[in-house]
């Protein structure tokens, strides 16, 4: 697959469409997509250390890229939890595969979701949007036999838009299906 039609995309169709949208002056203030995090948080593998491990590889085959275990910080002991404790999995993409994995999701995987009628649109105030995704088996790259537990995982896009209307034009350009209001 070529891996540069999007970023060719967003520097030959997104860039001057936005420029025309919100009248910038340079081309350096519009705005980018800077980085894509995902993060799975895994209450459970407080009992079970195998989930960590299997949530690991899952998310390092969809992304391509090797997933790091996130720690929990302090001791919390309604939740059997302790300092220092594997609680979640998380994989930050930045430049190719960035880009690869935006048209992986937006192309493949979130017409995979059954009933799917797009995504809110809510941004976080600042540009940015984070989409909670409940099952990883919308991904192809996961064999759905090797699946012992369905886990969810929050994906966010971190932009370089100063407000959140910018960076709805910008995702939006990208291809992501807003639901329509």
């Amino acid at each position: 697959m070529e891996t540069a039609s999007l970023r060719k995309e967003y520097k030959e169709r997104i860039v001057p469409a936005l420029i025309k949208e919100f009248g910038y002056s340079t081309v350096m203030q519009v705005p980018k997509l800077e980085k894509i995090v995902l993060n799975q948080g895994l209450g459970a593998a407080v009992a079970d250390k195998k989930i960590i491990e299997t949530a690991v590889n899952e998310m390092t085959t969809i992304t391509g890229q090797k997933a790091v275990q996130t720690i929990s910080k302090k001791d919390i002991s309604n939740f059997k939890l302790r300092k220092k404790m594997p609680i979640g999995v998380r994989v930050t993409l930045r430049g190719e595969r960035m880009y690869e994995f935006l048209e992986r999701l937006v192309r493949v995987a979130l017409p995979r979701i059954r009933d799917f009628k797009g995504i809110e649109n809510k941004l976080d105030g600042h540009g940015n949007y984070t989409l909670g995704i409940t099952e990883q088996i919308i991904f192809p790259e996961i064999n759905i036999d090797n699946i012992s537990k369905l886990l969810g995982m929050n994906i966010t896009f971190v932009t370089t838009a100063n407000t959140d209307e910018e960076g709805f034009a910008l995702l939006k350009e990208f291809g992501l299906p807003f639901k329509k209001n």
